[in-house]
């Protein structure tokens, strides 16, 4: 893995305490794009649909070549007997976790092998200190497999004075990270921009790396995808047909153009800002590419209405590049600025990692017990929540009876559109009354914010439905996101 092996083990130790310390949903994504696909990959009930795939997999937005990385798993511990629900929680996660590790020690060699072991060191301790870090990289996100890709591609970028440069390696991973996430693209186009007018052979690179490697992943990509959805689907090009020239994102929320720079670059940021502006004006003018990836990747997604923290975390890493490189330069104030750098992320990282929406998550336990019973036939579970506010059969494992509010954008162009769930929100008492008239069709459990309690109370009272448990989701409940999450059962079940 390059590195010494030291290193690696006790990166590999603490990316795994990392893992078991974050015990928060962030976003949806992170189980509807790639647990919840590759549970429905491998474990396929015949006799009821048992699992779920949202609309970005009916209309072909999405490609399987990750959630294969965790079918595998999935496959290897059905294989062995092994698939009990909190392996198939966790072994994803650490292997997530695992690959984190390698990837932090891949910019300490990096930064070793350009610089000196003194400045890698510094840029290790800020790599490891980010809250933001330390909150996204065990997740099972695309975002996060996109910037671990990044840093092994960035470890083998032909910059100025590397000898690890080769441009097959960096451009095979880059080719995967697009695979993956398509947009991974963004940041590395100032960079092949720049690696190619700086290359003598323009014609070598083109014809004998980039033009093979191109067609190798595609294709790969393309065979992968084929014998999941069971016809030819170019991803890539639906993921590009939507997001970009039909611009439905904006579907999930838009917000202003200086977003990232306002708010999201110096919320992931965090304490680490003003390391990354002193290190940008310190650092010699071989890093200038980085720095431009930076400011290009930001200006690009701020084009974009739709805008969250994950979509630019992939040019975190190359601002732990410039933070190191401004602490190994801090005379008399390195040590407080190191000490001040840890403690000022420890607590965003244990408050979002082990508070901040854990709720989502720990009411899967509530559920996961029905599956024990004998009831287990009769149970119907029905979440009245902000649809995926949760996850489903990935973190449930029994052919259980679910059902959650749908939310599809629409792809017809019908102006007057309104989703289930805000068909639901709208007005929830009607809603309920109308789509149980028959008390044969009631669920047996109910699950949903604390907010919309005393909205359905009669319901709730009328047909028999006691609380069975609270659970604690957030001190900032917004909207239609309350504080806790209550599950109510059917008293004569």
């Amino acid at each position: 893995a390059g590195g010494p092996a030291p290193l690696l083990a006790l990166t590999v130790a603490l990316r795994a305490l990392n893992c078991f310390l974050v015990q928060t949903s962030f976003v949806p994504d992170e189980y509807w794009q790639s647990l919840e696909v590759a549970h429905r990959m491998v474990f396929k009930y015949p006799s009821r649909n048992y699992g779920y795939l949202t609309w970005e997999w009916v209309s072909g937005l999405r490609g399987y070549s990750y959630p294969l990385i965790f079918a595998s798993i999935y496959k290897a511990l059905q294989l062995l007997a092994k698939d009990d629900v909190q392996l198939l929680i966790w072994v994803p996660r650490l292997a997530q976790a695992v690959l984190a590790a390698f990837a932090d020690v891949k910019l300490y060699s990096l930064v070793q092998h350009l610089e000196n072991a003194e400045t890698a060191k510094y840029v290790y301790f800020c790599q490891l200190c980010s809250w933001f870090t330390w909150y996204s990289c065990t997740r099972t996100l695309t975002n996060t497999m996109e910037t671990l890709l990044t840093i092994f591609a960035l470890s083998y970028y032909p910059i100025k004075g590397s000898k690890m440069g080769s441009s097959c390696k960096y451009l095979a991973l880059i080719a995967l990270a697009i695979v993956i996430r398509p947009t991974a693209i963004i940041p590395w186009i100032p960079l092949v921009f720049s690696h190619f007018l700086q290359e003598q052979k323009k014609a070598d690179l083109i014809l004998h790396n980039c033009i093979p490697v191109g067609l190798v992943t595609v294709g790969t990509s393309l065979i992968i995808d084929r014998v999941f959805f069971g016809e030819w689907v170019l991803v890539q090009l639906n993921f590009l047909k939507f997001n970009v020239l039909q611009n439905l994102g904006t579907f999930y929320g838009s917000h202003p153009w200086h977003w990232y720079f306002t708010q999201g670059l110096p919320v992931i940021l965090g304490t680490h800002l003003p390391f990354f502006i002193h290190g940008c004006v310190l650092a010699p003018k071989r890093y200038r590419t980085f720095l431009g990836a930076v400011i290009w990747t930001v200006l690009v997604y701020s084009t974009l209405s739709h805008k969250e923290f994950r979509f630019i975390y992939p040019v975190l890493p190359f601002c732990m590049v410039f933070c190191g490189y401004s602490l190994k330069h801090l005379k008399a104030w390195k040590k407080s600025a190191a000490s001040f750098l840890l403690l000022s992320n420890l607590l965003p990282a244990l408050y979002t990692g082990l508070i901040h929406q854990r709720g989502s998550l720990d009411v899967m336990s509530h559920i996961q017990q029905l599956c024990q019973n004998s009831s287990q036939s009769q149970a119907f579970v029905f979440m009245m929540m902000p649809c995926h506010s949760t996850p489903f059969y990935s973190h449930v494992h029994c052919p259980l009876k679910m059902r959650f509010l749908q939310c599809p954008p629409d792809l017809t162009g019908n102006e007057s559109y309104i989703d289930e769930a805000d068909v639901f929100y709208s007005n929830p008492l009607g809603w309920l009354n109308k789509e149980f008239y028959n008390d044969t069709l009631l669920p047996s459990h109910l699950i949903f914010f604390s907010v919309l309690e005393q909205e359905i109370s009669s319901f709730l009272a009328s047909r028999g439905y006691e609380k069975t448990a609270t659970v604690f989701h957030t001190h900032v409940p917004q909207g239609r996101v309350g504080s806790h999450i209550y599950v109510y059962r059917k008293k004569n079940l």
